[in-house]
This record gives structure tokens, sequence and C-alpha cells, in this order.
């Protein structure tokens, strides 16, 4: 079983309860922990996978919340660092009909330094970047640019999610798509939200956008698109995978879920560029995938409603 590397954003999401999308008549707020590639590493761990996080949490008692949690599933927290800077903070609010209202307080998750370290670790195992706010400055993008090349020279197997979030970068997604494309082009893996693939392509059809990211360079493309399934796209072939049927109570982590999955199984293969070879295997991974994301929706909250191996794979 390879290792699996998710660099990125550990932080607290406060959800207000019971009173729409306005953040300014909300009182009472749930603490619950959030992060995409931190919920990747959780994905993969519950599912009885390597998950590594490699990420900066502030010195404080949210930083411990934090991290306890990730340990209690399971998450190689070895890599994650602690810093004098509070923890990172997002304020959400939910509408019934998904509309939300949201403030960042951004923190610990920045200040994230490289460790050279890593670099031998890295070697022949799999790399998860996610993007949601490495991206966005400080020592953070720095770290997660030179982990990137390490993966690179390393002959690490790339994943790549951009994970926009459009409340971060009001006017300036012209500089959101620049900054994604050096990884974008040397991605093996890309995983995109269908909002992802039209942005980052400046393309409406699904399959121009797989074109276009395919032409940037990277080998497998997946488009998730909610209860429609999965497009997955090759440089030869293009399918769309079904979900399964399922009754969604909350969304959140679905998403990290699917890519989890995913890659807890690349990451089963004795090489995992085999997956870039292997197309029917690859369809029968995003099968999988599929049931991940679903079932995570299922129950509130990402990491609490992750599923376990006996979940997918009992069939």
């Amino acid at each position: 079983m390879k290792d699996v590397f998710c660099i990125g954003e550990l932080l607290i999401d406060f959800v207000a309860e019971n009173q729409g999308n306005d953040l300014s008549k909300a009182d009472v707020f749930t603490k619950k922990a959030g992060g995409a590639p931190a919920n990747v590493a959780c994905a993969i761990a519950k599912l009885g996978g390597n998950g590594k996080f490699v990420g900066s949490v502030g010195n404080d008692p949210f930083g411990e919340f934090l991290l306890a949690v990730l340990r209690q599933n399971k998450v190689d927290i070895s890599h994650a660092q602690k810093t004098k800077t509070f923890t990172t903070l997002a304020f959400v609010s939910l509408s019934e009909d998904g509309e939300r209202d949201f403030v960042f307080s951004r923190g610990a998750d920045k200040e994230l330094n490289y460790d050279p370290e890593l670099k031998k670790s890295i070697k022949g195992n799999i790399l998860h970047l996610g993007a949601a706010t490495a991206l966005l400055g400080g020592a953070l993008e720095k770290a997660y640019a030179r982990y990137f090349f390490d993966a690179l020279t390393q002959g690490a197997f790339i994943s790549f999610d951009p994970n926009f979030r459009g409340d971060l970068w009001k006017g300036e997604e012209d500089c959101f798509v620049k900054k994604c494309m050096p990884f974008i082009e040397k991605a093996d893996l890309g995983k995109f939200s269908l909002e992802e693939a039209q942005l980052l392509s400046g393309k409406t059809n699904l399959e121009e956008c797989c074109d276009f990211l395919h032409e940037v360079g990277t080998k497998i493309i997946t488009i998730t698109l909610g209860a429609d399934g999965t497009l997955v796209s090759t440089a030869n072939s293009k399918h769309t995978i079904p979900s399964i049927a399922v009754k969604p109570i909350d969304t959140t982590g679905a998403g990290d879920a699917f890519i989890g999955c995913l890659l807890y199984q690349i990451a089963s293969l004795k090489d995992p560029n085999e997956v870039l070879e292997d197309t029917a295997l690859l369809l029968q991974m995003v099968e999988n995938a599929n049931k991940a994301g679903a079932i995570t929706t299922t129950g509130y909250g990402a990491i609490p409603s992750l599923p376990e191996s006996d979940a997918i794979f009992s069939n």
C-alpha cells in the first residue's frame, strides 16, 4: 500500500444553526473539523489506507481539536505543524436551497513551512494537492510548490483538486486560473467539479472542458456531477459513470470522499501508474468512488459520514 500525502488546509468550520443564509442573524454555531485535504486524508485512512496530512494549525484549543479528529480517524499527523498564529476559522450559514453566507478568517493554515525531509518519503508514493487555500499566499503557497516539485523529481503519482471557493476569489478568478495551470499541466489525476472544469478551461461543453485540460497536461480527468455521476476522461476515451441513488442530507465532503476513495484504490496498486494504462480498472475504481461520495451525503458532517471499507467493497 502506497502512502498518500495530502497537502493543504485544516480548519474549523463554524456552521450556523437554523436561521437561513444570513450570518448577521446567526447566534448559534456548531464547531466542525474542515479542510478538503484533511477530509481526503480521513477518507483514505477510514478505508484502511495510509492517509498522511501535511498542514498547519494553531497552537491553541482549536488546533488541538482538529489534530485529535484526524488522530481518531487514523490519519498520520506526524508531518502536521503547529504555529503561534491562530487556527484558521470559517463561518458558514446555509439556506435550505444551498445558498450560503461565508466569512473566512485565515490563520495558521498559511504558515506551513516546507520540510525537506519529506522529499525522500514522497518518492514513489502519491501526492494529493488540494488548493482551496494553498494558492492564497503565505508560506503554505511556497511549501506547496516545493512539494509539487519534489513529487515531479521523485516519481510520485500526482493528484490535483483545485477546490475552488468563490468566496475566497471574488474578482480574482483569473488569478486563480493562472495559479492552477502548472499543477494541471503535470497532474496524473485531476478531480474537478463542473464549475471548476468550466472556469479553468473557459469552456461550457463538458467534452471541450476535458479536451482543454488534457491539452494542458492532465492525464486522467474526473468531473464530479453530483447525482448524475462522474465523467471520466483519458486521452483515448470518455465515460460517464453513474452514481448510486441516495437521499442526501448534507453534501459537504462528498467530493473529498470521492477522491479519497479513488486514491485509496490507486495506492493499493503495486504501481500507481498502472491506472493510467488500464481504462477498465479506472472505471471500476470510479464506480466505487462514486459510491463513497454518495454514502457521505447521507449523514451530517463530512468526516463522521465518510464510509469504511465494508460499505464500498463488500459486494
